[in-house]
């Protein structure tokens, strides 16, 4: 999955998530950027190793027996990219937790329409866990209305691009916002947009 990734979500997030304390929806958003992203592996693996540097030289942490745990990034979307057959090239532009834990491919995504120009799929969460996952899919030109969200909101680009106040994001790009931003995006009008949005809180949809 190689590709030229310039938003990363924010490090508070990426905090969150080694210490396993981001809540599922948006674990699962992270993780899916990791596996496309280089740098945020790096990241990862730096917090991985100040952490148990940390818990390591901190008597007071060990004495109280609090484990720092950190997501196995072999296992949980840090995999090494690895080539790729030219004829899966449609399916592996899925992020591959996602294609593994769902069992999907890109190409056979069974998508249910929303509105005129805009399909999803829900993507079920563990039971008793709140928020959202789901794959959306939006026509070229999409226009959203200017919305907020009441909560934590995280958006990555599986393929096609869109655009806000905040910049251009692309296959591969994180939109990692809080419940105080307000924006409007707008779909590329050549190329469409498949996202992947994970949120804290239900959608109304």
């Amino acid at each position: 999955m190689s590709t030229t990734i310039s938003r990363h979500p924010d490090i508070a997030s990426l905090m969150s998530y080694v210490a396993g304390s981001l809540p599922e929806p948006l674990a699962a958003g992270v993780s899916a950027h990791v596996s496309m992203c280089t740098e945020c592996r790096r990241r990862l693996r730096d917090m991985e190793l100040i952490g148990a540097e940390l818990f390591r030289a901190s008597p007071a942490l060990r004495a109280r027996k609090i484990e720092i745990t950190v997501p196995d990034l072999e296992q949980d979307g840090g995999a090494r990219e690895k080539p790729v057959p030219h004829a899966n090239r449609a399916a592996e532009k899925l992020p591959e937790p996602i294609a593994r834990k769902y069992g999907l491919a890109f190409d056979t995504i069974p998508w249910r329409p929303i509105g005129e120009g805009a399909w999803h799929y829900r993507l079920p969460l563990s039971p008793g866990v709140e928020g959202d996952l789901r794959l959306f899919k939006f026509a070229p030109g999409y226009k959203f209305q200017l919305h907020g969200h009441g909560g934590a909101e995280f958006t990555l680009v599986i393929d096609g691009a869109f655009s806000d106040a905040t910049g251009v994001y692309r296959r591969g790009d994180a939109q990692d916002l809080d419940d105080e931003t307000q924006h409007q995006p707008i779909v590329d009008e050549d190329l469409g947009c498949v996202c992947l949005i994970a949120c804290d809180r239900p959608l109304e949809s």
